[in-house]
């Protein structure tokens, strides 16, 4: 793309921005008229029938073999059904906002787990600030020392989704990065895993009534087929068209966006004490970002990885459709690069 972004590409960067950085929005909204598990539930089920569509348009056919669906039920669990879920359990208490700059974390997490379980992957010293720092600002903006700050079970079940993901993205680049696999159509098999899942679980939940409210509908109709299904189509299309750092910039919006949102439609507080949380999180995620001198410079798992959301596509090929056939995946090959297009959605 060379040293200029293109005004397209500024767009697109903004209005996937305006997407995701609003889900945090329209779960506060859908949990009106639904229970989490339902809102969990219809949004995945929405946004699986949105990129199957579109892999049906394309003429890519759903992923086979016993072995690829067992991984992408793994990864389904992990970076859908159980983090879509926390997400509208945690804004029963949380604020949209605090939930969006929560939900920023998931690049430290990734950074952090990949060195727990022995990625090969060696810090810098930026990288380890940008760890303390990161964290530091989510505690500045839960205040646990103040009696009505946020810090409380809401918060932890967010940074357990946030947590979720970093699991599911080290997942993905384990077991399903060299497979081959269609970015577009894997996101889509692992909603529609994520929705089977959730529909077991939901008669469990004890509650099944349903509120009918129009804001309700509305705000999980747009969570659902825009920010987990058009969105990652979106992003994918950036993702080719401009490169991985291109798209990978949409996580530095996000909380942002959250944060205005949350205070012009629902009222939100939002002060000094805020604002300099999330100056510190974003600090502590550019650090994070930033690769040691001898690191692998073909796998940074604090890169563009860890940059986007809706149903990453963490590790996939991203090769054009008519590339030469797996035999154990039956899907397009493009290189193993396992530069992925996973995301921090909520």
């Amino acid at each position: 793309m060379g040293g200029t972004l293109r005004w397209g590409s500024l767009a697109r960067v903004a209005l996937l921005a305006a997407i995701w950085g609003s889900s945090f929005l329209w779960i506060k909204l859908a949990l009106r008229g639904f229970s989490p598990v339902e809102v969990a539930l219809v949004r995945v089920g929405l946004g699986a029938a949105v990129l199957l569509a579109l892999s049906r348009v394309r003429g890519i056919g759903l992923p086979r073999g016993l072995g690829t669906w067992g991984h992408l039920t793994v990864a389904a669990f992990f970076n859908n059904a159980l983090p879509y879920a926390l997400f509208a359990f945690g804004e029963e208490t949380v604020d949209s906002s605090v939930a969006g700059v929560i939900n920023a974390t998931t690049p430290l997490w990734t950074l952090l787990l990949a060195v727990v379980v022995g990625s090969g992957k060696r810090l810098s010293p930026a990288q380890v600030a940008g760890l303390f720092l990161g964290f530091a600002g989510v505690l500045l903006i839960l205040a646990p020392w103040q009696a009505k700050g946020a810090f409380g079970p809401g918060a932890a079940m967010i940074m357990i989704a946030a947590f979720s993901y970093a699991i599911s993205y080290l997942y993905l680049d384990r077991f399903l990065a060299a497979r081959g696999l269609d970015p577009v159509v894997l996101c889509g098999a692992q909603l529609a895993a994520a929705t089977a899942m959730l529909a077991a679980v939901l008669p469990f939940t004890g509650d099944l009534a349903v509120d009918v409210r129009f804001d309700a509908f509305a705000a999980i109709a747009v969570l659902g087929i825009l920010g987990t299904g058009v969105a990652i189509f979106l992003n994918y299309r950036l993702l080719l068209d401009d490169g991985p750092a291109v798209a990978s910039s949409v996580i530095y919006l996000l909380p942002p966006v959250s944060v205005l949102l949350g205070a012009l439609a629902l009222g939100e507080p939002f002060g000094i004490r805020m604002a300099l949380g999330i100056a510190i999180v974003l600090g502590g995620i550019a650090l994070s970002r930033r690769k040691a001198a001898d690191a692998d410079e073909t796998s940074d798992l604090s890169g563009p990885s860890d940059a986007f959301d809706a149903s990453d596509f963490s590790g996939v090929s991203t090769a054009p459709e008519d590339a030469e056939t797996s035999d154990a995946a039956h899907e397009p090959v493009g290189s193993a690069s396992p530069t992925p297009l996973a995301t921090t959605r909520a």
